[in-house]
């Protein structure tokens, strides 16, 4: 940043203009505004907002803050082409610091100031190439610090945004552009009055703290509340000062906010003290902040505690230690590692390039780290049972091992945890590096927190491995490919507690014309709720596959869990769709209504008729509601922690959510179900979602049935329906194999089960499928042992063998065999639905 010796040249003598306190050198009280406190604390008494004036080659004050401009010889109105501190900085773009100078050094004809000696800062506003202005800032003869300055230069990009935005907006800028920017930066500021605890804090303040405003009494207890007890002393420190206190105080310190987060907030002060020189007032500001590292041990342990309570997985952990120690410490090389079974498995390493570290160490470099035995590192291995640091000096001779690591010194810091070592890291020079006293208190001071942080990051990373294997086998591995459609899944974890909950989905082939959809949501989110919860998809999966219909699939489930005599209930939306005809049947019990998206952009909650959760009531019921799928819609459903939350009503939740599915991109399902998890932050409960896309059937299929009459001729009507249909769908190419298997599968239904039975002839494509159903839930048996003399079971071996594909599957009542025959010289694609396309011949 350019600096220039002549403060008070080109400065004319000013009118007396702006608003501030009518002596400059009181400090801000309670009545003063935020403006001021907050710019005070920053160095700067008083502030001045230049932007150009249309009517005119001039800037003109636009607001200010604190003292009057004239105190420091800013005028109303400037010359851009004048020498102006203003338009100076506004022509060369970029800050101007001036610090003050003597009345005599003036440039000559140039009125003075009646503050002789102010140091000024002058910094320009610009937006998107675009120049703003100039905020002008006075001090006294001590000028701003580093610190000041850079907080001043943040401010000031903040007032450009809030004049880039109100000019955008059409119409003048309105006044008080300073305030605005300082809440947009979100600064508080506040004045305590030691004596009596009497704290007047401003709204933003109050905000920072976590503090709502019908909560807050005026005491300064009430904010010292809010900070980690760790932080308690350092605060009230400089809250509470002694007799003869003076000076800026700087202080970082922690607040819990009532949502459980953990915010970093920096306090600035000073002590007004009176005639007897005891504190009167301490004035302060305050404003987020990362931690601080400071350049003191104490500011260093401070800004190390609070990030390694933030690790929370080794690697975690292992990043924080090395940031600190290559900083402070100026060293070359730190390498971070656990001690697992006598081996040494290395977290971290700084440089991570193989060439940095010793040549024994690359064959055992595995994926990215290596792993070694305390066997081949006799020095580590005696610091470790010591379990004490250890300092080496430049020209040690260590074992291969540990060769180049720390030619100019080298340091072990064994990682105590628990009555044991947790890890040791290594501290490396390549110069020759004395070990100062400090240095080995902070070391020492180091290793304790970091073997503690370290125990706490494994055993955290054990958790959520086993918690994330948990999750994964009870969810689906992958999702089928269906015809006619694409379904995504997407499914997260609570981000409090252990991640794995009883959320779960599954996506279920009945056949190949039909699907299940289920989403489900056992209560809670434990290792219990994602037992039940794997349980319960187990079971929903077997009840379908049976053959059920929705309602006894959902209904079995819920006898099932009100069996388990768990205290957990499971809500469950279950969805049947046929892909062919887009016809879906649902089941909702006590879960949240799935989410319909039209093919012209509006969304809406489908309309099903609920039941009670499941493990309620041994006797629920649990109603059907029927709804028509037509090419290009798009189902969802979700669970309640994606539409509800503690600030989120359901009703809100579900407006928002219908909101995104109608304003998103139906061509890539997985983009919806992103955009629809959006960004939850810290969720309260885990997510699980699952979204249809359906397209309809390419090919639509042509049907026919036939129920089997038990008489002795029942054959012979069925092989003459059979070639009936044929000749209708004009397939006659394929008649002797499907009439052999229509013998086979019927006569095999007759003879070996009872009740009903029922033959079905689909045409999809170049295919004819034939599917004969009966009440027995045994599959045929094919022969053990086929020779001349055996007769049973050698049909089956028949249709198997004519059959492109066969098999047998459950339905609600019985069992389906089928078999598929291909017909020759028919393209897949040459068939539609035709006239008669569901036909059913009784005849």
């Amino acid at each position: 940043m350019p600096h220039d010796a002549s403060a008070g040249a080109g400065l004319p003598q000013p009118e007396a203009a702006g608003t501030g306190v009518s002596d400059p050198g009181a400090p801000p009280g309670p009545e003063t505004p935020v403006s001021v406190r907050a710019l005070a604390f920053a160095g700067a008494a008083s502030a001045v907002l230049y932007v150009p004036d249309a009517g005119s080659d001039d800037l003109r004050s636009v607001d200010t803050a604190g003292c009057a401009p004239a105190e420091y010889g800013l005028l109303e109105r400037v010359a851009l082409s004048g020498g102006s501190p203003a338009a100076r900085a506004f022509r060369a773009c970029r800050p101007l610091w001036l610090t003050p100078v003597a009345p005599g050094s003036r440039a000559e004809g140039s009125p003075a100031p009646p503050r002789a000696r102010t140091s000024l800062g002058a910094l320009p506003l610009g937006a998107e190439g675009r120049r703003l202005g100039c905020l002008v800032v006075g001090a006294g003869e001590n000028g701003f610090e580093a610190e000041q300055r850079h907080f001043l230069e943040r401010y000031a990009d903040t007032v450009a945004d809030v004049l880039a935005g109100e000019t955008g907006a059409g119409g003048g800028p309105p006044p008080a552009h300073l305030s605005a920017a300082l809440r947009r930066m979100r600064v508080g500021s506040f004045v305590l009055v030691p004596e009596t605890g009497v704290l007047d804090a401003d709204e933003t303040l109050r905000e920072l703290v976590g503090i709502e405003p019908d909560d807050f009494d005026g005491k300064a207890d009430s904010v010292l509340a809010r900070a980690l007890p760790e932080d308690l002393p350092a605060l009230m420190s400089v809250l509470e000062p002694s007799n003869g206190a003076s000076g800026r105080r700087r202080l970082d310190f922690r607040v819990r906010c009532p949502t459980g987060e953990m915010r970093w907030l920096s306090l600035s002060c000073r002590v007004a003290a009176g005639a007897d020189d005891r504190p009167e007032q301490v004035l302060g500001v305050v404003e987020t902040t990362a931690p601080h590292r400071g350049d003191d041990d104490v500011s260093r342990i401070q800004w190390l505690t609070a990030m390694l309570d933030e690790a929370t997985t080794v690697r975690d952990v292992s990043q924080v230690m090395v940031t600190a120690l290559l900083e402070c410490l100026g060293a070359d090389r730190v390498a971070v590692a656990e001690l697992q079974h006598e081996r040494l498995q290395v977290t971290l390493l700084d440089p991570p390039q193989r060439a940095a570290w010793p040549r024994t160490w690359r064959p055992q470099w595995r994926s990215e780290w290596p792993d070694a035995p305390l066997t081949a590192l006799p020095t580590l291995r005696r610091a470790l049972r010591d379990g004490r640091t250890g300092l080496w000096p430049a020209g040690t001779a260590f074992e291969p091992g540990l060769d180049g690591i720390g030619p100019g010194g080298l340091a072990v810091l064994p990682l105590p945890a628990r009555g044991g070592v947790a890890g040791v890291c290594l501290i490396g020079w390549d110069r020759p590096h004395e070990f100062a006293p400090r240095e080995r208190s902070l070391l020492t001071a180091t290793a304790s927190l970091a073997g503690q942080a370290l125990t706490r990051a494994h055993a955290h990373d054990a958790e959520q491995e086993l918690a994330t294997m948990l999750q994964r086998s009870l969810l689906p591995r992958r999702l089928p490919e269906l015809p006619g459609g694409t379904v995504v899944a997407r499914y997260l974890p609570a981000r409090r507690g252990l991640q794995v909950g009883g959320d779960w989905y599954d996506v279920i082939a009945l056949s190949e014309d039909r699907v299940a959809l289920v989403i489900g949501d056992v209560q809670g989110h434990s290792a219990a709720a994602a037992t039940i919860m794997g349980q319960m998809r187990t079971a929903v999966r077997a009840y379908a596959v049976e053959g059920h219909p929705p309602d006894v699939v959902v209904s079995h489930a819920n006898r099932l869990l009100v069996g388990m005599e768990t205290d957990l209930f499971a809500t469950c939306c279950y969805a049947e769709l046929d892909m062919d005809e887009g016809d879906v049947l649902f089941v909702r019990a006590g879960h949240v209504a799935p989410l319909l998206r039209h093919p012209g952009g509006s969304a809406e909650e489908v309309q099903v008729e609920g039941g009670l959760p499941l493990g309620i009531s041994m006797d629920a019921d649990f109603p059907m509601t029927a709804v028509a799928l037509a090419p290009g819609m798009m189902l969802a459903l979700v669970t309640d922690g994606l539409v509800e939350a503690a600030d989120l009503s359901l009703d809100e939740g579900m407006r928002r959510a219908r909101a995104i599915l109608a304003t998103a991109d139906p061509a890539d399902p997985g983009r919806v179900a992103d955009d629809l998890l959006g960004d939850h932050g810290r969720r309260e409960d885990d997510v699980a979602l699952l979204l249809l896309r359906y397209d309809g059937m390419k090919t639509r299929p042509v049907r026919s049935g036939w129920e089997v009459w038990r008489l002795p001729d029942a054959v012979m009507h069925a092989r003459r329906f059979t070639a009936r249909t044929l000749r209708r769908w004009k397939v006659e190419e394929a008649t002797d194999p499907v009439l052999l298997v229509v013998s086979e599968l019927v006569t095999n239904a007759l003879v070996h089960t009872q009740g009903p039975v029922r033959l079905e002839l689909v045409l999809r494509g170049d295919r004819v499928r034939v599917c004969v159903s009966d009440s027995s839930p045994r599959a045929p048996a094919k022969p053990v042992i086929v020779d001349w003399e055996s007769t049973g079971g050698r049909g089956l071996l028949l249709v198997e063998a004519v059959s492109e594909s066969f098999g047998t599957m459950p339905v609600a009542g019985g069992k389906q065999v089928c078999g598929e025959i291909a017909v020759p010289g028919r393209e897949a694609a040459s068939v539609g639905a035709g006239p008669g396309a569901g036909d059913g011949d009784r005849s």
